[in-house]
């Protein structure tokens, strides 16, 4: 390991060079021609103000607290018609991203992580759902120049535990099944804890949905597409033993929809003489010399995938959460690590980044422990990168929930509040994703599930 200096900004410590990581990309995928790869749009180059966007502001309706001059509008709230006439909307919203096609329009495609006990289910419409037993799945909202909802309906039924996910470079939408549940395990007809791929646009090349098995069998979180090789980053959500960071490297790389399906290799990751990834306190701090671990049976017959014989010991880190592709590499999520729970040290986050250039392991941002620093929030779950400068933070942690976000030069601010009462304690933010051109930011409430589109002076 080498040391880059370490400051502590707002209760968060980030690393030195946090101007230049977090200095803004493009937001999301567009629609090239003919569905092909799309550069993307060019990052807006006007920059968010310097210590965020100044104090939240009392929403009098209730819902969402904001800054001075940010407005919301409501898209989309569960248990509403939808507007396909397929059903109504399933609550547990969770990971989002944003597209727009190459005519225009614009599609968010939002994943819902229903559970055997949910007390809702994605309507499982003909043709779209890959097991009759299961409540999960992905809904797409249609929108027109003025963010107004022209259109939702179903995208993929019958999935379980769809949590987060990630955006393919060719435009499309891969949706992340939080299981390892089997056939014949609470109703489920057919094995799950895959990865599957959505069309936001056109829901005919969404039926008979397909899990791309070569990516693993797994507690899938999010994932992140390196668009210049093709290779897709995951996380696990597991424990006993804790999960870990996988790469999928695809036989047939980049060649638009449907590819990742011809097959490829599960790798994980493991860095000499880390065993867990909370061990390292020191933001800033390198982990040269990644190794990538062949994994041997990704659908995972009879061991799961984070408890195999790896030729290598493999390393491990408690809630890996929210990935990303920005800035030349992938970011990924530990929520928290409890020594109490098994980690070798406590904290309440950390965001890492994979530079697959210098193939080494960065730790960009720690939460400190209760014991080091007082912090404006904890438990960071998904995560954008604005295409203005920084980062934006779902909080997913006790008491009061926001989406949080750090400036350019490292700055914590709060940038919404979520005033709802709920009873069950899962009202924390989920999906946020910006616009291609970086006008809205779209986030969600888990519960009661809503989906927010946010306008504002994003530069001041």
């Amino acid at each position: 390991m080498s040391g880059i200096s370490r400051r502590a900004v707002l209760g968060i410590a980030v690393t030195g060079s946090v101007s230049a990581l977090f200095a803004g990309c493009a937001p999301g995928p567009a629609r090239g021609p003919e569905g092909g790869p799309d550069p993307g749009p060019v990052a807006p180059s006007p920059t968010a103000p310097r210590g965020g966007y100044g104090p939240l502001v009392r929403d009098p309706e209730g819902l969402l607290d904001l800054p001075e001059g940010f407005r919301y509008t409501v898209l989309s709230r569960e248990g509403e018609q939808l507007r396909s006439g397929e059903g109504r909307v399933p609550g547990r919203f969770d990971g989002m991203a944003a597209f727009a096609s190459s005519d225009g329009r614009l599609a968010l495609v939002r994943n819902h992580e229903n559970k055997p006990d949910s007390p809702t289910t994605v309507p499982r419409v003909e043709g779209l759902v890959y097991d009759p037993g299961a409540k999960g799945g992905c809904t797409v909202l249609g929108l027109d120049a003025n963010r107004s909802v022209q259109s939702e309906r179903v995208a993929l039924a019958g999935t379980a535990v769809n949590c987060a996910g990630g955006p393919t470079p060719w435009g499309t939408w891969l949706t992340c099944e939080e299981s390892e549940g089997r056939a014949g395990d609470d109703g489920y007809e057919r094995d799950h804890g895959f990865v599957f791929e959505v069309d936001p646009f056109d829901m005919a090349a969404n039926r008979e949905p397909r899990p791309i098995t070569a990516m693993g069998r797994f507690r899938h979180e999010a994932v992140a597409v390196d668009p210049r090789t093709g290779i897709v980053y995951q996380t696990e959500d597991a424990s006993g033993p804790f999960g870990l960071i996988y790469r999928y490297l695809p036989d047939r790389p980049l060649r638009g929809r449907g590819s990742l399906l011809a097959g490829g290799r599960l790798e994980a990751l493991r860095v000499p003489d880390v065993a867990d990834l909370s061990e390292v306190t020191e933001p800033g701090t390198v982990l040269e010399g990644v190794q990538w671990v062949p994994v041997p049976d990704p659908l995972a017959e009879g061991t799961p995938t984070r408890m195999q014989d790896h030729a290598e010991r493999i390393t491990r880190a408690q809630k890996l959460e929210g990935a990303y592709w920005g800035n030349g590499g992938a970011y990924v999520v530990s929520s928290y690590a409890r020594s109490g729970e098994g980690a070798a040290a406590s904290h309440h986050g950390q965001v890492w980044r994979y530079d697959p250039a210098a193939n080494a392991l960065v730790l960009e941002i720690r939460f400190g422990s209760d014991a080091e620093l007082e912090l404006p929030g904890e438990s960071p779950d998904n995560i954008a990168i604005s295409p203005y400068g920084g980062l934006m933070v779902c909080e997913d942690g006790a008491g009061g929930q926001h989406v949080y976000g750090v400036d350019r030069a490292g700055e914590v601010y709060p940038f919404a509040r979520n005033r709802q009462e709920v009873d069950d304690g899962y009202g924390e933010f989920a999906g946020v994703t910006f616009s291609p051109d970086g006008s809205t930011l779209f986030v969600n409430v888990y519960t009661p599930g809503t989906t927010f589109a946010i306008t504002g002076p994003w530069t001041g």
